[in-house]
């Protein structure tokens, strides 16, 4: 392989996603222009026809089938143990489509000294913006949030943890982290962090990778020029997947902060929850009964957990 020559490896993981595979591989030819690329995709035990919808409309992809829904960071392990050579991962959810030529501008925004994790500008199904830029998270930003709403809150970076000014999304520049659906991982980056923690099962752990990633010299870049869309899952309406998102941000805190720190970001945490639990929110009422349940807290997250997959 010549040094110049870019192979990017398409890390996909399925679960049940027969009814968005199409969108997604048909986007991959126009996403990556000229750029060299090899579609893998991890099956996570799917019972309805991922596998073959894969192997219909990608014969040249490699498939594997974990065989049990190992959740979404063991599949991308999985998808990156079984690649070939590489310079470069692309983190993908399945029901993520390409923007024109946004993988060339993501590889050139990699190629930025100090960059590791390369990031574009997402748009859901209807074409608004997704706020996906993330800051790191701290009791500060976890208390301003319950008190003033995420939104509100997230347009002062000291208050925020999800940047919520349309103005931060036409600006190239580092970032804390990202949402994790459409992430291009440079292979030097992801063999000085290592493989993404598949105890978190389903949420944070592309927080998790990508903080890993800050700490040790690799940013993340949010590359404006660059364009998907993410047509989004289910967590938002999904008590189970909620509860989860909630504890593993809890998780997430005490792993880079320690357990002291994490007693008042898990009170803020609650907090907010009880605040939306006492306004109806069928969602915030399940993670309430997370967040106060010892053993709910100090369980492996796994298909236990829930009922539903992102």
């Amino acid at each position: 392989m010549k040094q110049t020559e870019e192979i990017v490896i398409v890390a996909v993981v399925t679960f049940n996603s027969e009814s968005v595979l199409e969108g997604l591989i048909s986007s991959l030819s126009a996403g990556f222009a000229d750029v060299l690329h090899h579609l893998v995709v991890a099956d996570n035990a799917s019972t309805d026809g991922s596998v073959a919808t894969v192997r219909r409309l990608a014969p040249e992809a490699t498939v594997v089938e974990v065989g049990r829904n190992a959740g979404y960071a063991a599949g991308i392990n999985a998808a990156v143990a079984a690649a070939p050579a590489h310079t470069a991962v692309l983190a993908l959810n399945p029901d993520v489509r390409l923007g024109e030529g946004s993988i060339p501008v993501l590889l050139r925004a990699l190629r930025e000294p100090g960059t590791g994790i390369a990031v574009p500008r997402l748009i859901d199904a209807h074409g608004r913006l997704i706020e996906s830029i993330r800051r790191r998270p701290t009791v500060t930003r976890a208390l301003a949030d319950a008190l003033l709403g995420a939104r509100r809150a997230g347009r002062y970076p000291l208050l925020g943890e999800v940047a919520s000014d349309p103005a931060v999304y036409d600006v190239e520049g580092p970032i804390d982290w990202a949402e994790g659906s459409t992430q291009l991982i440079s292979a030097e980056c992801w063999k000085a962090c290592g493989p993404w923690d598949e105890s978190y099962f389903l949420y944070s752990e592309e927080t998790d990778f990508d903080l890993r990633a800050g700490d040790a010299g690799f940013a993340t870049r949010f590359v404006p020029s660059a364009q998907a869309t993410h047509l989004e899952g289910g967590s938002g309406a999904s008590p189970e997947l909620w509860s989860l998102l909630m504890m593993n941000r809890v998780r997430l805190f005490r792993r880079h902060r320690g357990t002291l720190p994490t007693i008042p970001f898990w009170a803020a945490t609650l907090l907010r929850e009880s605040s939306r639990a006492l306004q109806g929110k069928a969602t915030s009422r399940a993670a309430v009964r997370a967040l106060v349940n010892p053993s709910r807290m100090r369980e492996t997250p796994g298909p236990h957990s829930i009922r539903a997959s992102r």
